[in-house]
């Protein structure tokens, strides 16, 4: 057999996906179609959450080079009055801005950077794949050359990351839900020739004359959208000289930029049905697509794939059965129902083009918001659904389903934020003082699954032997508020459950009980 999974699509997705496989210490074939990799950006940010689940990869020290913290969102009308005021935060509630702008390219250039120190993996590039054979336990894929020359690889495991127009998706013959909301507009990516400020960073302009989006897209660089309006024709809007004139009115020229691209899309609301079909799984835009306005295509195919990794790592260790890799179509489609249906809902603001309804919208909009200043963003979404600590209805006992808040720590070697200091995986966090009162055979299920046991001391506390000490005082401040005694977060910061005193083993078992009972203390662990 060739590797234990192999990845189709070497995307930001796929290349996440590959990473966190070999870091686990799998073997992973990624294949991809293009030659050489992709110059031009298609992505221009990504939320807090997702610089977390990204450093998860080994990039966090890059991360800073190729990326520079938005300072707000903002939506405003024809007038210029605001509609929307999001400002983001330098540091969110998971240890990295709420909002970073990176150039695509540079973002894919550091995650092959990474995949290239790992052993594990290997990226095939120039291989188009044409053929998906399931046999017993394993599946072969075939793939061909630019010649039509075909090699046939093999592996226990596929995932496809192939995009909106997903090969795999397509032979899985899985059926698509379409919400039937998308328009088409006109993409300009620029380098800038000299720095700027742009106040806000992100920007839609709600103006029905021409709906129009300004972002950042890293150091450097920026991006326009225009949208084609009733009668236009697509041919005309897609040319470099309407891209020059629709840009001039932002000081934008020939002489102050340099046009990277400029080209129409239509955006797209739709998921699949099903993302597991037997050994072959879907991720990213293959499972899903949505409108651009909340700025979570990529990150929720980087959620998709993080969820992923470590229940394919269990299930490959004899650590989990195979009916684990249903969770992930039950946790992720439901948080990307709801990721769709919110981007709907902003597309729904900014793409009118009748005047009179554009003004009843303002209206409505600015009534409700008088008097009201900026906002934070919400808190990353919730698991309702899945592996997760549940109460007698079946309901998840909170915080059970939340992503945990990274706070910063300080252990023998040093103060760096928990997920760098303490190290990444299951961690079972203990209140100061606390007992875990577990058994030698919880205890040994833990290990088996390469769990961080680790107990929080005050501030000033000396860490030693497992503890760290809560500078800051995050994760006390987060017990306290559930009143518990322990949290235990699963590798993707998701929090299996909470609880206190005796219930701490109680758990753990319950952990081990939905992981499908009977793990073998010993067994071998994975939880990098």
């Amino acid at each position: 057999m060739d590797a234990d999974v192999i990845v189709v699509g070497n995307g930001p997705v796929g290349a996440t996906l590959g990473v966190l496989l070999a870091q686990r210490g799998r073997q992973v074939t990624v294949l991809e179609r293009r030659r050489r990799p992709y110059t031009l950006p298609r992505a221009t940010s990504f939320d807090g959450e997702t610089a977390r689940l990204l450093a998860g990869c080994g990039t966090g020290a890059g991360l800073g080079r190729i990326t520079e913290p938005a300072g707000a969102y903002q939506w405003r009308t024809a007038a210029d009055e605001i509609l929307l005021d999001i400002a983001f935060r330098t540091e969110g509630p998971y240890g990295w801005p709420d909002a970073n702008t990176m150039h695509q390219p540079a973002l894919e250039e550091l995650l092959a950077a990474r995949a290239a120190e790992l052993p594990g993996v290997t990226v095939v590039r120039g291989r188009q794949v044409v053929g998906i054979e399931e046999r017993d336990e394993r599946v072969a894929v075939t793939a061909e050359d630019e010649d039509g020359a075909a090699r046939t690889y093999t592996a226990r495991w596929v995932v496809g990351c192939d995009g909106a127009n997903s090969f795999v998706r397509h032979h899985l013959d899985v059926p698509v839900t379409d919400l039937g909301f998308s328009y088409e507009w006109l993409l300009c990516d620029v380098r800038l020739r000299e720095p700027r400020v742009f106040v806000p960073t992100n920007l839609q302009i709600c103006d029905p004359a021409r709906p129009t989006t300004l972002v950042g897209s890293g150091p450097g660089h920026r991006r326009w959208e225009f949208m084609r309006l009733p009668g236009e024709r697509a041919a005309e809007l897609n040319r470099e000289e309407t891209a020059w004139r629709l840009l001039a009115p932002y000081g934008v020229n020939p002489d102050t930029a340099t046009l990277l691209r400029s080209t129409t899309y239509i955006f797209q609301a739709r998921w699949a049905e099903r993302w597991r079909a037997g050994r072959v799984l879907l991720a990213g835009d293959a499972a899903h697509l949505m409108p651009p306005f909340a700025g979570q295509g990529m990150c929720s195919g980087i959620r998709d794939v993080v969820n992923l990794a470590w229940k394919l790592d269990l299930v490959l260790g004899g650590l989990a059965p195979e009916s684990l890799l249903d969770t992930y179509t039950e946790e992720r489609r439901a948080q990307v129902h709801e990721s769709i249906l919110s981007s709907v809902q902003l597309g729904r603001v900014i793409c009118v083009t009748d005047p009179m309804a554009a003004a009843d919208r303002d209206a409505t909009i600015l009534a409700g918001r008088r008097g009201r200043g900026p906002t934070v963003p919400d808190p990353a979404k919730p698991l309702t659904r899945g592996l997760l600590h549940r109460a007698g209805d079946g309901s998840p006992t909170a915080p059970a389903g939340e992503v945990i808040p990274q706070g910063r720590v300080r252990g023998p070697g040093g103060t760096g934020l928990f997920d760098d200091v303490v190290g990444r995986g299951f961690v079972l966090l203990l209140a100061p003082g606390a007992d875990a009162g577990l058994d030698e055979e919880q205890s040994a299920f833990l290990t088996d699954l390469g769990t961080h046991v680790v107990r929080l001391l005050p501030e000033d506390g000396e860490p030693k032997g497992g503890a760290v000490a809560d500078v800051g005082g995050v994760y006390r401040a987060f017990l306290a508020r559930h009143r518990a005694d322990a949290v235990l977060v699963r590798p993707d910061y998701h929090v299996y459950g909470a609880a206190s005193g005796p219930g701490t083993a109680a758990l753990v078992d319950d952990l081990r009980d939905q992981l499908g009972a009977g793990v073998p203390a010993g067994a071998g662990g994975s939880g990098a």
